[in-house]
């Protein structure tokens, strides 16, 4: 019976029985640009082309978006091979694989770095458990959401895309929308407390320097 009462709802709502339409068209996230025509006002067909130059919403500074692995201000990795991201990921996304330094020419500090780093998007529920578990500040996040594949192995990221540049900025992958200021400051929404939340550590920096984006300011203490 629950079936045949669903259908009943839909047929109401059906133009050809007097409903009103209830949902508006998807416009792909963007709002359709719209000029007057004598007195009436008709939507402007645009090309993918225009669209692409239409602006985005704006972030906040804290947005969960497509993840980096920083560096030091040095060219050193952040990342120890730890995986501990891993272990706290509920999605089971990622997948680190840690390996020995070389003593000569080391890749992070310490005797371990991030041989094999991987996130499968296809999974990632954008949670940022992995940011908070990460004790070096490695992975961080970007101000990117607007991203699709047109395959499973383009959702796989691995260390090479997602290592930050010599600039300390995100690389930019062809199937990436990115806008003005969605690389800037990549872990700026990193609290700057103890992890416990102790309120004598607010105005104080608790992170350390970056690639690209030297020391983060601290937070101001809440108004």
């Amino acid at each position: 019976m629950g079936y045949l009462e669903g259908f009943g709802v839909t047929l109401r709502q059906h133009r050809l029985f007097g409903g009103k339409r209830v949902t508006q068209s998807y416009s792909g996230g963007r709002v359709a640009k719209k000029k007057r025509r004598g007195k009436d006002q008709q939507v402007e067909e645009l090309e993918p082309a225009d669209l692409r130059d239409d602006d985005k919403a704006a972030k906040p500074a804290r947005l969960h978006g497509r993840h980096v692995l920083n560096r030091y201000e040095d060219g050193m990795e952040k990342c120890i091979g730890c995986e501990l991201c891993a272990g706290v990921c509920p999605a089971k996304c990622i997948y680190v694989r840690g390996a020995d330094n070389d003593p000569e020419n080391p890749t992070a500090p310490g005797e371990r770095f991030g041989f094999v780093y991987e996130i499968n998007y296809l999974r990632c529920i954008h949670c940022d458990l992995c940011v908070e578990a990460c004790p070096t500040e490695a992975i961080t996040e970007s101000k990117l959401f607007e991203f699709s594949f047109t395959n499973r192995r383009d959702a796989i990221y691995t260390k090479d895309e997602l290592l930050v540049d010599d600039a300390g900025r995100p690389q930019r992958l062809p199937w990436e929308d990115w806008r003005e200021g969605e690389d800037a400051d990549t872990s700026g929404w990193v609290r700057a407390t103890a992890s416990s939340g102790d309120a004598g550590f607010v105005g104080q920096v608790g992170w350390s320097a970056e690639l690209g984006h030297g020391i983060r300011e601290p937070e101001s203490p809440a108004p």
